[in-house]
């Protein structure tokens, strides 16, 4: 593991606290789980946008592209 500062406000070290301390894990811990979560959740959104992107650049044959948006969200929620 590589050890790094950061600084946050009262607050935050509060939230941080209390977090913590329901899981029963290091600040470092939940620290470390937030963070992969932000990065999921930022992969995934570019990986939405780049699949938005694709849909649109095809013409639907006899209407059997439907509603993209709609079957995208569908998908990625699933």
């Amino acid at each position: 593991m590589i050890r790094t500062q950061i600084s946050m406000t009262e607050e935050q070290a509060e939230a941080l606290k209390r977090l913590a301390a329901a899981r029963g894990v290091s600040q470092a811990a939940v620290m470390r789980d937030l963070l992969d979560e932000l990065t999921a959740r930022e992969i995934r959104s570019r990986r939405i946008a780049k699949v938005r992107t694709a849909l649109g650049a095809f013409a639907s044959v006899d209407g059997a592209a439907g509603d993209h948006d709609d079957a995208l969200a569908e998908a990625f929620l699933a």
